[in-house]
């Protein structure tokens, strides 16, 4: 059962990160180009995505813990699907905005439950190296779907985006069929009322964050994660379109320059997780978190790089080196936080974590879209860098205390 769980958990990496490069690969474009949306309202989408993931992050973790979290996953991507058709289908902001409410609702459905599911079918201590190859499998599948919305988009910008939604649906049809639960025992329905074992399950997750501070840094980290990434996704293609010229190669159009960007960064994060996977010892708490350190740091400094230069090679390579060190910080984040958080109660404390990073994408997504809208998209960018440097020192210190908590991994 563990193998058939792993191997669903692959699919469910590939497929989805197929349907999310088909759809992301053209959507900012799509919402510039066809729907005509400014910078200040690039960023208020994604705003208001994020306010509907702080508000229901914590909920649909609880209904994981309690009920079912392969429920959750199918209910998350059949939202997921649906949004995105109603975005494609009706190019008007309002018709975006109302997206961002669904797949956001979808996707905390996901968030917690995902990693919850697969950590219970397997071992904790064991999640590293499956995160990692399911990172690189989602990679080549990124490759496949960015190669189908560049080819989709030539022919209509909002073509890949219904498309991207029609698959999670039929994902979501899927995994009603083939995604085992076998790990997870729901709590029994007559020791509860639905609304006081909702309450039971969030106070004991809380409980566990405050008695181990670690998870409190944890926490500190996902925001100021969350207060660079917002800002920089919605803006880093509208600042390659506006400061540069692209070179002129066989009359490409910018469609084609990002479908090759995305290219070039799915095969650069798909080599990085291979060096970290052999490299890295992921069960070893110490190693990952100088790993993680080193490579947001790295992270920070490619960012501002990005939003100073003026060149457009190294505006590139400074985008490219920035998103390759990301797709590697984050199975790594993922792992070690795991190894610090009970079974009961992980999908709740998993969707704390997303909630504070929502925090972090509305506070600092709207300040990087007003320093976009009134000093300049290099600003903008090169402050999404600022931003993210303080994970840094706050790695750190997770680390120390992680060295001051051998036995967090365990259950109490």
């Amino acid at each position: 059962m563990r193998r058939r769980a792993v191997f669903i958990f692959y699919v469910i990496q590939a497929v989805s990160a197929f349907g999310f490069a088909l759809i992301f690969t053209t959507n900012l474009i799509y919402q510039a180009e066809v729907v005509g949306l400014n910078p200040l309202q690039l960023v208020l989408v994604g705003t208001t995505l994020e306010v509907t993931a702080f508000l229901f992050e914590i909920p649909t973790g609880v209904v994981a813990d309690l009920y079912s979290r392969r429920l959750s996953v199918i209910i998350g991507y059949l939202l997921v699907g649906v949004g995105f058709l109603v975005e494609g289908s009706l190019p008007f902001f309002w018709a975006i905005l109302l997206n961002q409410v669904i797949w956001g609702i979808g996707i905390t459905f996901t968030s917690g439950a995902l990693e919850a599911w697969i950590a219970d079918e397997t071992d904790p201590t064991a999640l590293g190296p499956i995160l990692l190859r399911g990172s690189q499998l989602g990679s080549v599948a990124g490759i496949l779907g960015t190669l189908l919305s560049g080819a989709l988009g030539s022919i209509a910008l909002a073509l890949p985006v219904v498309s991207g939604g029609a698959i999670f649906i039929l994902l979501s049809a899927a995994l009603v069929a083939a995604m085992p639960e076998t790990g997870f025992a729901p709590t029994p329905r007559e020791a509860h009322s639905s609304l006081t074992s909702m309450a039971q399950t969030t106070r004991a997750a809380m409980r566990v964050v405050r008695l181990r501070p670690i998870l409190i840094v944890f926490l500190l980290i996902a925001s100021v994660i969350g207060a660079h990434s917002e800002g920089f996704d919605r803006l880093w293609r509208e600042h390659l379109m506006e400061n540069f010229t692209f070179p002129s190669i066989g009359g490409w159009q910018p469609i084609v320059w990002f479908s090759l960007i995305a290219l070039a960064n799915h095969a650069l994060s798909i080599a990085a997780a291979e060096v970290v996977r052999r490299r890295v010892k992921t069960d070893d708490q110490a190693a990952v978190a100088r790993a993680v350190k080193t490579f947001y740091g790295g992270m920070a400094a490619a960012l501002i790089m990005f939003g100073l230069s003026d060149s457009f090679l190294l505006a590139l390579v400074a985008y490219l080196a920035s998103q390759t060190l990301r797709s590697i910080s984050e199975p790594l984040m993922n792992t070690w936080t795991n190894q610090h958080i009970d079974s009961r109660v992980r999908a709740t404390v998993i969707s704390s974590l997303h909630q504070f990073d929502a925090i972090g994408q509305f506070v600092g997504g709207p300040a990087v879209g007003l320093v976009g809208l009134r000093v300049g998209l290099r600003a903008a960018l090169a402050l999404t860098g600022v931003i993210l440097a303080p994970v840094v020192w706050l790695v750190a210190q997770a680390s120390r205390l992680s060295g001051e908590e051998p036995e967090a991994a365990a259950d109490d």
